[in-house]
């Protein structure tokens, strides 16, 4: 019979030899992932960040800012090739999200991330766009608005964070762990392979009660959820609200430009109430519209999401 001392140490083997498989694994996903949805714009350097950009069409600007964990594919999915037809349509990966990077030393707070992005107006005289945001990506365009008022036009905001959760919603409590040295263990051992395993209880989270279409996973970029980077990024991204959000929710009153909201009625991640009523009630010439639906509208609802950002263009 084995001795304790010989089990003991056959497990202390053991463990950083699975730690090292799962890393390799993880590293196998990432660069299959990235062959098969490689970039597709340009890079533009901005204080604290290398971004990821696209543009697409002429006209009048759209800045397109994306949710926590996802990417500018969340609306070149088809939101972005029917507003080109009409309007210059900016899609940018956030810092940290996508291929975009955050510099070494770069915090992932809103304040920092409005800051990228008002570098990117100037940068590419986008001339007073209206700034679309989705969920976490309203939050940023939120920041932006009070930080750079000058530089925005309007905000159109689709299911947008606008206060601290009281809760993390159940899809994204993987991402709030605090210590830094576990996420990025994580990140390259159990985050890859956990993913896979729970993906798609995951995205009937964000989705529902809409369906998954079932081109997500490519057409939706879904499959770079898989890289540990967009984890790590958005579990910053995530831990750093705390410090910042509700310092920006006592400002919306400050707000002057048009403010147009978004919501699906059985929206899973974020309820309206307590994002977009909430939101109207601090911005009373906000304009706030509920419909059946639940939070990934962009890609769920393009239709009625293009028309939705078309009116508060008209605005």
């Amino acid at each position: 019979m084995p001795s304790l001392a010989m089990i003991v140490a056959t497990a202390g083997l053991a463990v950083p030899a699975l730690a090292g498989g799962l890393a390799l694994f993880t590293r196998q996903v990432e660069r299959k992932v990235e062959a098969a949805l490689p970039p597709e714009g340009i890079f533009i350097d901005v204080a604290g960040a290398r971004l990821h950009v696209r543009e697409q069409g002429e006209g009048p600007a759209l800045l397109m800012i994306h949710g926590l964990g996802g990417h500018m594919a969340h609306f070149t999915y088809e939101v972005a090739r029917q507003l080109s037809h009409h309007h210059r349509v900016i899609t940018v990966d956030r810092p940290g999200s996508g291929y975009s990077r955050r510099r070494p030393g770069t915090a992932a707070g809103l304040r920092e991330q409005a800051a990228a992005l008002a570098e990117l107006i100037d940068r590419m005289e986008l001339e007073y766009p209206l700034v679309v945001g989705h969920s976490f990506g309203g939050a940023v365009a939120l920041a932006l608005a009070l930080d750079y008022p000058e530089r925005v036009a309007g905000l159109s905001l689709l299911a947008p964070l606008t206060h601290l959760p009281d809760d993390t919603p159940p899809a994204f409590r993987v991402l709030a762990m605090r210590s830094p040295l576990l996420r990025r263990l994580a990140a390259w051992t159990v985050a890859t392979p956990g993913a896979i395993a729970r993906g798609g209880a995951v995205l009937e989270q964000l989705f529902g009660p809409d369906p998954v279409p079932h081109d997500f996973s490519t057409r939706g970029g879904g499959l770079l959820g898989l890289r540990p980077g967009q984890f790590l990024a958005a579990a910053e991204d995530m831990q750093a609200l705390a410090g910042q959000l509700p310092a920006y929710s006592s400002r919306y009153g400050e707000l002057r430009m048009p403010v147009a909201v978004l919501f699906g009625r059985d929206d899973r991640i974020l309820p309206w109430r307590e994002h977009g009523e909430a939101l109207a009630c601090k911005v009373p010439h906000a304009v706030l519209e509920v419909v059946e639906g639940g939070h990934m509208l962009p890609i769920a609802q393009p239709d009625l999401t293009v028309q939705f950002i078309r009116a508060a263009a008209a605005r």
